[in-house]
């Protein structure tokens, strides 16, 4: 509920307060006087656009604040929750005005887009106003209210859940069926390739240890002409070094016992002569390995010629990176055989989910034809209350062939004011005031029903007078029982059946007239609402009529 707004430097407000009850508050005053001032101010905080136009004092900026009490309600919670906000006993909005025509909103003093300051407000206050086009017209407005008479609340929920899995498989099965025809638009030519590379049957880094081999193949004569060179000097040539140190330790070993040196250095002969008896052992047996094999180099040419050439096909640079190709190759022609038991397993997901949900539609649609009448019979002898007494509605739920999000039913409230038996989509034919007033019979059927913010009215009542404006009052006062009402209304019956009143004046500030409001006493209601029956000075029967009023309600 809206507990108080606060404005600074508006139009002609130069800074008033004002608290509300919880129930039926009423603002009444002269034509002129500000009423629709203090609806514009309370516009900016449910996110109007701003207009430097209304700013009384250049040098300073507008301020509006609206001060409310959430009372838990869980669409508010909710929202603050899903915008990191916190959540707190009083929630307070702000709009600042700059008078270079900056705005600025805040939420609990943390700044807001004006975007969410008009989603969150739209959870807390309902603005009706004579010539807005009202969602009272609207086919989601309509069904809201069918739902909450019919208390389908859990069955929507339950239907809501298997329609958004229906629709999520429907998309996920698109994307398979649309994965498969790509599958097998590539197939054959996914299956060639790996074909390709698999009659290839490289190993891991075949093709870099072909390189290196054939190098070693291709200098093999050489190399086998350098090691025999070497085996040569060592053991074959007609002094070989091997048998020379063998004779060299025998020199000096016939004199190792006369220094203790020279014992030493037979033995260090000793091990070189055997190091190169071995040397020359290894030297053999590599000389022996070296033979050439032209056949051999043909081949490995031709694999790694073959191993070039699927490179640059593929664009690789090494054989893992044609082995890994190779597999993905192998991935996609696996898809294509999974993808089918995927597809006929997402058919059914999506069958499972449509069967539930049109069951529930059905069991929706049941519900809310059951509403029909009762709505209309309660409708239209409100309408008649409300001083429409030749205007009947209609409501009209149709099925659908497809699902929406909210069923299968599309419904419409088709409305006749003259009993002319031609009824027409409600937004189409009902005036400003008329829809205002079905707006309010409407809402007080629901009321009960379903969480409503904060209601204001503003001069819903013009055009009617004496039992229907009286009967307007009953309706808000009756409404005003389970949620916070606001009306700024011009009919005394009206205004008789409030919690609060309020007068809204003008006064001389200055050089300077500024708007001034002030709840209103007993007696001074009882004076305000006889000037609103019989003038500025009103006649006994005028004031004992408003006496009547104040005390009645």
């Amino acid at each position: 509920m809206l507990h108080k707004i606060h404005i600074q430097n508006y139009a002609i407000i130069d800074e008033l307060e004002i608290s509300f009850s919880q129930q039926l508050n009423a603002i009444t005053g002269e034509t002129g006087a500000g009423k629709s001032i203090i609806v514009g101010a309370l516009g900016l905080i449910l996110g109007q656009r701003a207009d430097t136009s209304a700013l009384v004092d250049k040098e300073k900026k507008c301020i509006v604040e609206g001060f409310f009490k959430a009372n838990n309600k869980a669409a508010v919670t909710g929202w603050l929750q899903q915008n990191d906000l916190d959540l707190e006993d009083e929630l307070v909005i702000r709009r600042e005005i700059s008078a270079a025509g900056k705005s600025r909103a805040f939420i609990n003093d943390t700044p807001v887009t004006l975007q969410q300051l008009s989603s969150l407000s739209a959870l807390l206050v309902d603005m009706h106003q004579q010539f807005d086009t009202l969602e009272i017209g609207e086919s989601d407005f309509q069904q809201q209210v069918v739902d909450a008479l019919a208390g389908n609340a859990e069955l929507l929920k339950k239907y809501t859940q298997y329609y958004r899995q229906w629709n999520q498989a429907k998309k996920e099965l698109d994307e398979l069926l649309e994965q498969k025809a790509q599958f097998e638009k590539e197939a054959d030519y996914n299956r060639f390739q790996y074909q390709e590379l698999e009659d290839a049957g490289f190993k891991e880094d075949e093709l870099e240890n072909i390189d290196e081999e054939l190098q070693l193949l291709n200098n093999a004569s050489d190399i086998k002409i350098a090691v025999e060179k070497v085996y040569y000097a060592l053991e074959e040539s007609d002094d070989p070094i091997v048998q020379q140190l063998k004779s060299l330790q025998t020199v000096i070993g016939n004199y190792a016992s006369l220094h203790p040196d020279l014992a030493s250095l037979q033995k260090r002969l000793l091990e070189a002569q055997i190091e190169l008896k071995d040397i020359a052992g290894e030297i053999n047996s590599i000389s022996n390995q070296f033979q050439f094999d032209p056949a051999k180099v043909d081949e490995l040419n031709n694999r790694l010629s073959l191993g070039y050439k699927l490179q640059k096909k593929h664009g690789a640079s090494t054989t893992n990176e044609l082995l890994q190709i190779q597999q993905q190759l192998e991935e996609k022609l696996q898809a294509v055989l999974n993808i089918d038991a995927a597809i006929a397993g997402k058919q059914k997901t999506a069958n499972d989910n449509l069967a539930h949900a049109v069951t529930l539609a059905a069991e929706i649609s049941a519900t809310r034809k059951a509403q029909v009448k009762p709505l209309q019979d309660n409708i239209n002898k409100l309408l008649k209350q409300v001083g429409m007494p030749n205007a009947r509605m209609q409501v009209q739920v149709t099925v659908e062939k497809e699902l929406h999000a909210n069923g299968s039913d599309h419904i419409a409230f088709l409305f006749d004011a003259n009993k002319s038996d031609r009824f027409l989509p409600l937004a189409k034919v009902a005036s400003g005031g008329e829809l205002s007033r079905i707006m309010l019979s409407v809402k007080s059927l629901v009321a009960q029903h379903i969480e409503l913010p904060t209601l204001i009215f503003d001069e819903i009542d013009t055009g009617i007078s004496g039992e229907a404006a009286l009967q307007v009052g009953l309706i808000m006062k009756k409404l005003a029982q389970n949620m916070q009402v606001i009306c700024i209304t011009h009919q005394p019956q009206i205004a008789g059946k409030a919690n609060a009143h309020y007068f809204v004046y003008k006064q001389p500030v200055g050089n300077k007239i500024n708007t001034g409001i002030k709840q209103l006493e007993n007696s001074e209601r009882v004076k305000a609402i006889a000037q609103m029956i019989g003038g500025e000075k009103p006649s006994a029967a005028a004031l004992e009529n408003a006496r009547e009023m104040v005390e009645g309600s």
